[in-house]
């Protein structure tokens, strides 16, 4: 076996310790935990994020503006799109194969083939590596809702951050979007003060009323600063002072909101200007509407310009159909896989005025997969023109042999862009 191996071996065998994917608790979180003396306990100041959308991006920002201030980061994400080791940032580069094997091992002899979920077991390892490495920051990003979530295991963390609250996850979080800004408002802590980035009405007057319960400070969006675009510049205000900065590196109009968020939390930090300017600058968050410049894709597709987004769900499909209206015109079309879990109208229906056909697909190699089929009736059920195709190769294929300058955007899900990611090299 070899090192590469090792990880993904270990990996492969913690999938099988509890029949279910998701299983919202924190029961098993803490037993394992205590068997592994307690490493949350030990963690550099933790900045804990979560929210239905935005909170990878918001995080990515946050963490360009520490670095410039030079602050040493570690980072925790989730899901990864290539590979595992993507999600563990510790001290600011990801996670060698070697480490990650040992901690990964240690948290399975700690586990003694225990009933554990492979996302709360793979949180211990992060949390463990986090705890034996020096930093001055760690940022863990929430996984699934955020109240029962495997990270919210932090007593006292430094600062807390709410992105916008929407409709997604409803078998775990509830109906409504107040109780899925009730599930999100979980982290909030005793004292501890919390960055809210814009919300509906009804998630805020949620969150507000959490935090009224913990005494938990808000810094909120609308109230205690704004951010808006102007002039082709990124204006920052709080009640410090206005910022005048360029937009963020990470496309799309939706990016200007979670800079507004990581802002925010960089003025609390008390980031200079610089710092600041850093983390819109300097941010990278991969499959946010990313632009493929090389590869075999690309190599297959010359004349094309082809794009990736991991966006999922109908908050994620307004924000895309809104950029995607702000870019040059250009025929464009789209190869969309996802999850049978996920709103596929709700997705698709924003997009149907800026694409030209829609060419479905399943994910490869993921069981959760919305069949091609699915997805197309999908699409022409929002009006889309639209058709399936046993790869994503002969989808392209397809397309720029009709279109050979084609706007080519592969879209509906992480898990697909991890695919094309991989797959792209």
């Amino acid at each position: 076996m070899t090192t590469s191996q090792n990880s993904d071996a270990i990996l492969a065998r913690m999938m099988a310790l509890h029949p279910k994917v998701i299983d919202l608790t924190l029961d098993r979180m803490w037993r394992l935990l205590a068997a592994l003396d307690n490493p949350q306990n030990a963690l550099p100041p933790v900045i804990h994020l979560a929210g239905t959308n935005g909170k990878g991006s918001t995080q990515a920002m946050i963490r360009a503006g520490l670095e410039a201030m030079g602050k040493v980061v570690h980072a925790y994400t989730s899901p990864h799109l290539a590979r595992f080791h993507e999600r563990i940032r510790l001290a600011g580069t990801l996670i060698d194969e070697d480490h990650l094997t040992a901690v990964l091992d240690e948290c399975w002899n700690a586990n003694n083939r225990e009933n554990i979920t492979y996302f709360e077991i793979t949180t211990c390892a992060a949390l463990l590596a986090f705890a034996r490495t020096p930093a001055d920051y760690t940022l863990l990003e929430v996984g699934l809702g955020g109240r029962l979530d495997a990270t919210n295991v932090i007593d006292r963390p430094a600062l807390t951050v709410i992105t916008p609250v929407s409709i997604d996850h409803q078998q775990f979080l509830g109906d409504t979007i107040e109780q899925i800004a009730s599930e999100k408002a979980g982290i909030l802590k005793r004292g501890v003060p919390c960055i809210v980035g814009p919300q509906a009405d009804a998630a805020m007057e949620v969150i507000e009323a959490q935090a009224a319960k913990l005494g938990a400070p808000l810094i909120a969006h609308g109230q205690h600063w704004q951010v808006w675009e102007e002039r082709g510049r990124l204006i920052y205000q709080d009640e410090t002072g206005l910022l005048d900065l360029p937009l963020p590196v990470l496309p799309g109009a939706h990016q200007i909101q979670n800079a507004g968020a990581a802002l925010a939390a960089l003025r609390y930090l008390r980031a200079d200007e610089t710092a600041c300017e850093a983390a819109i600058t300097r941010a990278h968050w991969p499959a946010r509407m990313q632009r493929l410049r090389t590869g075999p894709l690309v190599d297959a597709a010359p004349g094309a310009e082809i794009w990736l987004d991991g966006g999922h769900n109908a908050a994620a499909g307004e924000a895309l159909g809104a950029h995607l209206a702000t870019l040059p015109q250009r025929p464009t079309h789209l190869i969309c896989g996802m999850l049978n879990t996920k709103d596929v109208t709700g997705y698709l229906a924003p997009l149907f005025a800026v694409s030209e056909s829609l060419t479905a697909i399943s994910i490869p190699g993921e069981a959760n997969t919305l069949s091609a089929d699915q997805t197309a009736a999908a699409a022409l059920s929002v009006g889309m023109a639209a058709t399936t195709a046993p790869s994503l190769e002969t989808a392209l294929n397809t397309i720029v042999a009709q279109d050979p300058n084609a706007r080519v955007l592969i879209c509906g899900s992480l898990y697909l862009a991890g695919h094309v990611l991989r797959s792209n090299g």
